[in-house]
Order: structure tokens, then C-alpha cells, then sequence
């Protein structure tokens, strides 16, 4: 499976970004969509996570209510709304797909590179 993530850049705090994963090869095999984001100095984290099949989510508390995950099947993609941002937000957000719904990245077998997001405040 390979990931593709996007839609990154620079969003004043308060303002709301959109992120997508697009995912090619053996996607058969991906039973979930994670995203997760690491800031400078600090580990990744865990962010959002759908399941494919039939959309169960999962959130981080830090964005429950700000952010949105779904996934359209047919085009391969899982996006990430984010709304209200704050900068503490702001990381590298990577995508990445799995076996099963988790916050465990360590559970995640394929990786998309970063994209960036940087929130101004």
C-alpha cells in the first residue's frame, strides 16, 4: 500500500484546513486509515482514525469536535477536515493505514510521507 498525504500549509488560528491521504496498491488489505502529527521535540501522536469498511472513527480528545475524518472508497481517499485550529495544531501530519481501528501507531504498517501544517496565531 502507498500513501499519498496533502493539502497542507499555512492557516491562520481559527481558520480550518483540509487534509487527504490517497492510497494505491494492495488497498484491499487496508482495514484502517489513521492520521497521526508530530511537532518539533515532541513524539507522534495520534490524530483520527476511520475504519474503511464501514466508517467507524476514532478521535484524539485534543481535536474531538474540531476535526472530521471520512473516507470515500471509491476514489481511494481518506480526508481530514480540520476546523477552529490552534496553534498547537500545528505538525507535520502523516497519514497511515493498518489491520484495525487504533491510536496505537505502533500498529500501523503503512506510512504516507508528512505534509505540513503550520498555524499562525
Amino acid at each position: 500500500v502507498q500513501l499519498q498525504a496533502s493539502g497542507g500549509g499555512l492557516v491562520q488560528a481559527g481558520g480550518s484546513q483540509k487534509l487527504s491521504c490517497a492510497a494505491s496498491g494492495r488497498t484491499f488489505t487496508m482495514n484502517a486509515v489513521g492520521w497521526f502529527r508530530q511537532a518539533p521535540g515532541k513524539e507522534r501522536e495520534f490524530v483520527s482514525a476511520i475504519t474503511w469498511s464501514d466508517g467507524v472513527t476514532r478521535y484524539a480528545d485534543s481535536v474531538q469536535g474540531r476535526f472530521t475524518i471520512s473516507r470515500e472508497r471509491a476514489k481511494n481517499t481518506v480526508t481530514l477536515q480540520m476546523n477552529s485550529l490552534k496553534p498547537e495544531d500545528a505538525a507535520v501530519y502523516y497519514c497511515a493505514a493498518g489491520p484495525f481501528l487504533t491510536s496505537n501507531r505502533l500498529a500501523y504498517n503503512y506510512w504516507g510521507q508528512g505534509t505540513q501544517v503550520t498555524v499562525s496565531s
